[in-house]
């Protein structure tokens, strides 16, 4: 079992569970049909491997995850546990993975997700060594994490390019995102954006650009996508330390050491962290999108409306206000819990609320990003412009699943930006986007 990178490879069985189709899905809202509204529904929590208010199950692969992290203990070399044991916990692999309850709010306890994860492990020939190998929790934040690493870093590629799309849509000045800056700032994840964002820019023409400032959100956002990239690698270097760590009791010149190392104090602050950052950019994005809207702003016609639809993209506004709220609240980091489990088990792990917390503020994020590319195709479509280069297979993309509001033709456009949203909830798993299945 080894981390490297941008994936977790962990076999052919592991590749085909990891790479499900119902991987980073939304749940979709409710859409009213024929509408002439142009607004994505609101996605639900998604079926995410520590959701649930009650009832319902950890994610396929997210329990996958957990037998894979188990294993890997199992063969450390440096735990009580023969090869018979491990043997048996790969077993798991080749059928379907155990249905392993969710838990309340919080998420459910990781001593209770072990039990019910190995439940079909025989134990009885097993000597206690060995049974507290196997039940201790470590797993646990070692897959969260994994899970989160997969899909983070492809979320931040998408998350650019559509910063680098509206930024050609309003026509913001390019000095705010020179080469120069890479060494001024000193900050290698800040560089970083910034050249993605040049990256995608290339070639931009200077002809029509404003001569003046642009909002503060297109200032600063190769800043605010510094603070994501800090989180991606973060998040990453988590997941990568906790899958090779020893974490359970340890042989050692004829010694057992005793210790707390199935408590991860890396996961759950850098799964905080992303969702932070991931609210942070989806108020900037939000920004961006009432700024576009805005004629004294953008200099651009209100609302990006056509005479047909003089409405335009108003609504559009509102519905990524509500989008960076609900990312916002699910950014309220996930900390100790006060509550204790027993005597013994006095401190309980945060891990899973930190995951519920991170999937839901992702969601969020896909949504606004969603939308802030709907308004910036727009407001291309009603000037005649075209982005850079680099741009235009993004720009055609989201074309083809949401076409220019031109007034013409009936459409449910509920519907196509929920496809788009969902668009870019499946491109963070697989890095690709692809139009997500009509109903």
């Amino acid at each position: 079992v080894c981390y490297g990178g941008e994936a977790v490879r962990l076999g052919e069985q592991a590749r085909r569970a990891l790479t499900a189709a119902g991987r980073g899905r939304a749940a979709p809202g409710e859409a009213s049909a024929a509408s002439t509204r142009a607004v994505p529904a609101a996605a639900a929590p998604a079926d995410s491997g520590s959701a649930g208010s009650g009832g319902g199950y950890l994610d396929e692969a997210l329990v996958r995850g957990i037998l894979f992290a188990r294993l890997a203990g199992c063969v450390s070399g440096h735990t009580a546990v023969r090869l018979t044991a491990a043997e048996r916990v790969a077993a798991l692999l080749g059928g379907p993975a155990p249905r392993v309850p969710s838990g309340g709010p919080a998420g459910p306890d990781e001593a209770a997700v072990m039990a019910a994860a190995l439940a079909e492990v025989r134990r009885d020939d097993l000597g206690e060594a060995e049974r507290r190998a196997l039940a201790e929790p470590a797993p646990c934040p070692a897959a969260l994490a994994a899970d989160t690493a997969l899909r983070c870093r492809h979320r931040l590629e998408s998350a650019q390019a559509v910063c680098a799309l509206s930024i050609e849509a309003f026509g913001a000045p390019l000095g705010a995102y020179d080469e120069a800056l890479d060494d001024l700032w000193g900050d290698a994840h800040e560089a970083a954006a910034l050249r993605a964002l040049r990256h995608h820019l290339d070639g931009a023409g200077t002809d029509g650009r404003r001569f003046h400032q642009a909002p503060v959100s297109y200032r600063i956002i190769p800043r605010v996508l510094g603070q994501a990239h800090r989180a991606v690698a973060a998040v990453e270097k988590a997941a990568a330390t906790a899958l090779r760590a020893v974490t359970g009791d340890v042989l050692l010149a004829g010694r057992v050491l005793h210790s707390g190392g199935f408590h991860n104090g890396m996961a759950y602050p850098a799964m905080n962290a992303l969702s932070a950052a991931w609210a942070d950019l989806a108020l900037v994005a939000e920004r961006q999108v009432t700024a576009l809207n805005t004629a004294e702003t953008s200099g651009l016609p209100l609302n990006l409306a056509v005479p047909a639809v003089p409405t335009g993209t108003y609504a559009y506004g509102w519905a990524a206000s509500g989008y960076v709220e609900e990312a916002r609240a699910a950014a309220v980091p996930a900390l100790l819990p006060a509550a204790a489990g027993d005597r013994r088990s006095d401190v309980l792990s945060p891990a899973f609320s930190a995951h519920r917390r991170e999937r839901r503020a992702a969601e969020c994020l896909d949504g606004v990003l969603a939308i802030l590319v709907i308004v910036s195709s727009q407001a291309l479509f009603v000037t005649g412009r075209s982005p850079a280069a680099p741009l235009r297979p993004l720009l055609s993309f989201a074309r083809s699943v949401f076409p220019p509001i031109d007034g013409t033709g009936a459409r449910d456009l509920s519907v196509d930006g929920r496809s788009l949203q969902q668009a870019f909830a499946a491109a963070a798993v697989t890095g690709s986007l692809v139009p997500a299945p009509r109903p």
